[in-house]
């Protein structure tokens, strides 16, 4: 018998635990789950005989090496910047590790320790990132197989609500970590390239730079670049690619609506806002405006930011909230943990929401002397507050994989993502059987 043991037992962790039960008699596994909420471990594994719940501190040294040394495969689905500390003690107990997390410049430096003890430390095979490296690699090994030369490759992955949910003016909830929204693209310039040209985006342009998507059956999404798409040239085998370009999808206007907080400062989490506790909303955002005690707030923000007064963005706002007199009731908050309170009274999902997964992916290529484009999109809804489309797309490859790597299947050790053939055809072939795949189109090049 075989164990997995899975640290944290968080929202996305739903659909993958169930996974791991499902197959556990057939795969001879004991499924071990630790949450610092035992309680929420145990609902997760629902009674199964082959489970088991417990009460996890990460920060618990001794029990962390316990349980990955009576382990054979450990799923992390902790916070990011705790899974070098697992990663690590797993390489000196020979233990393989799977993550959905981004690879860390910490966690790639155990990649040589990790192939000199033969251990997978599996990373970035959730949604995005995961699902999106392993289509995009499908179709470029595919483009380049029948000899293209590929010059333009652009992805873009959004969590939203379903349309039959999406009721607000923002076009948007929160379908995913809301700290993880609010402070979107605050960690750097973003970098890509076009045509040939580096292209750097500071964070204050960063929601004024969008493109228009539009994906069949789902009408119109709008793209801002994010993080570092040059990073992914060598990773993907495009070291002279002239176009790469990695963003997020949302709804057409809420781009420019979110801009008024990045403009303002209200999205800074390096300094606390004093008195937060007693602040209300229209404190808060009077507090990044100039002072003039004879114009309103609102007139404030419309002159500040140049923004109409018939403008969609302040409908928006004031459909927030914003201009209100309820209070924060936060103490010691920053000006984003402030915003995110604020947002989540609206922009949380009610338990008859669903929510959606949309992926597009652009490539460009040239092929027999013709220049071509296909565009490559997955959507996919969720079923429930449960098992919602962010569970499904991030728990059910990390799954996957996890099963792979203890049947033998993928062998090669080291600090990997998913980017080999011997990991994206069995985990997108697996990922069909769930409805989980990609349809394709040609359209008419649409170079720069």
């Amino acid at each position: 018998m075989q164990t997995i043991v899975v640290f944290g037992a968080g929202l996305s962790t739903s659909v993958l635990i169930d996974y791991l039960l499902e197959n556990a008699e057939a795969e001879d596994w004991k499924i071990r789950v630790g949450d610092m909420n035992v309680e929420v471990a145990k609902e997760k594994i629902k009674g199964h005989p082959r489970a088991e719940a417990f009460a996890f501190n990460v920060n618990d040294g001794i029990q962390r090496l316990h349980e990955i040394s009576n382990a054979d495969l450990v799923i992390s689905m902790l916070p990011a910047h705790m899974h070098v500390d697992v990663a690590r003690e797993c390489i000196g107990l020979g233990k393989h590790m799977v993550t959905a997390s981004y690879v860390s410049n910490e966690m790639q430096e155990l990649d040589e320790k990790a192939r000199e003890a033969g251990v997978v430390i599996m990373n970035e095979v959730g949604v995005d990132p995961g699902i999106d490296h392993m289509s995009a690699k499908q179709v470029l090994d595919e483009i380049k197989d029948q000899g293209g030369k590929i010059v333009q490759f652009e992805s873009f992955t959004g969590g939203l609500p379903a349309p039959q949910s999406d009721d607000n003016p923002w076009n948007y909830k929160f379908a995913w970590n809301p700290r993880n929204v609010v402070l979107a693209g605050a960690s750097g310039a973003v970098k890509f390239k076009q045509e040939g040209r580096y292209k750097y985006i500071p964070y204050d342009q960063v929601f004024r730079r969008t493109e228009v998507i539009e994906i069949p059956g789902y009408d119109r999404f709008e793209g801002y670049a994010n993080r570092d798409s040059l990073k992914y040239r060598e990773v993907y085998g495009l070291s002279d690619i002239p176009t790469i370009y990695r963003g997020t999808l949302r709804r057409p206007g809420f781009c420019r609506a979110w801009n008024v907080f990045v403009k303002l400062g209200a999205t800074d989490d390096s300094y606390v806002m004093e008195d937060s506790e007693n602040m209300t909303y229209r404190q808060f955002l009077n507090s990044f405006l100039a002072y003039n005690p004879n114009d309103s707030v609102e007139l404030k923000l419309m002159h500040y930011l140049n923004i109409d007064r018939d403008s969609e963005i302040i409908d928006k706002l004031r459909w927030l909230g914003m201009f209100s007199d309820t209070k924060v009731g936060i103490p010691d908050a920053t000006p984003a943990q402030i915003l995110q309170h604020i947002l989540e009274q609206k922009w949380s999902m009610t338990d008859d929401d669903l929510d959606m997964v949309v992926m597009y992916h652009l490539f460009g290529y040239e092929l027999n002397g013709e220049k071509k484009s296909r565009e490559s999109y997955m959507v996919i809804i969720g079923e429930d507050r449960v098992k919602t489309a962010m569970a499904k797309t991030v728990g059910l490859p990390v799954a996957i994989t996890a099963k792979m790597i203890l049947n033998g299947k993928i062998k090669e050790p080291g600090v990997r993502i998913p980017i080999t053939k011997d990991v994206y055809e069995p985990v997108l072939e697996e990922l069909g059987n769930y409805d989980i795949e990609f349809k394709e189109r040609e359209v008419e090049y649409r170079g720069y």
